[in-house]
């Protein structure tokens, strides 16, 4: 399957350059899957000049699909085509730009960037599941929310924290995944963003 149903589409310089994030892939030996098959698994799909950042499910390609549709094709075809079951979180560059333009924490992206987290939502959030989350942090994490995303600082470090992804899924009532502000930059800057 592919994204018309029919044979992969032509690359072509106007695509739009997209961010993928998979789910809990390579984390804790969980979902295993190596970067280099996840790029070639892009391809065979037709799209674009796939790259990949770190072995954690990071990859940038170019297609004109959009992102939704990106995303259902993508975890329909990595489960029949690589055994995959995890959840793909696509944005176009151009939205990727808006959430490093948008971080509410300047001062902790300079100073402590590893403890800076974007939370990448399926959905936006309403505004009453964004303040339930916010009253139920029992320790020094700060939650700012807009959109399809969340920031949240983990000053005391993000191994300890009881604002686990699972807390924030329940608490927001959408799934998310996570990535460090490292992380985003990077992957920014391997987007041309």
């Amino acid at each position: 399957m592919n994204l018309a149903g029919k044979s992969p589409h032509r690359v072509s310089s106007r695509m739009a350059t997209n961010i993928a994030l998979l789910r809990g892939v390579n984390v804790g030996g969980n979902r295993k899957v190596a970067m280099s098959d996840l790029r070639a698994f892009l391809s065979r799909l037709g799209l674009g000049d796939p790259r990949s950042l770190l072995q954690s499910g990071n990859v940038v390609f170019r297609s004109d699909a959009s992102p939704a549709k990106l995303e259902a094709m993508l975890e329909a075809e990595a489960g029949e085509r690589l055994g995959l079951q995890t959840t793909f979180f696509v944005r176009t560059a151009e939205e990727w730009r808006s959430v490093v333009a948008r971080n509410p924490f300047r001062a902790e992206a300079a100073s402590d960037p590893s403890h800076l987290v974007v939370m990448f939502l399926k959905e936006a959030p309403d505004a009453g599941s964004v303040r339930a989350l916010q009253a139920a942090i029992v320790g020094p994490e700060v939650v700012r929310a807009g959109g399809r995303h969340a920031y949240i600082t983990y000053p005391a470090g993000i191994g300890d924290s009881r604002l686990t992804a699972a807390v924030i899924d329940r608490m927001l009532g959408t799934r998310g995944t996570g990535r460090n502000w490292n992380t985003v930059l990077k992957l920014g800057a391997l987007a041309g963003s």
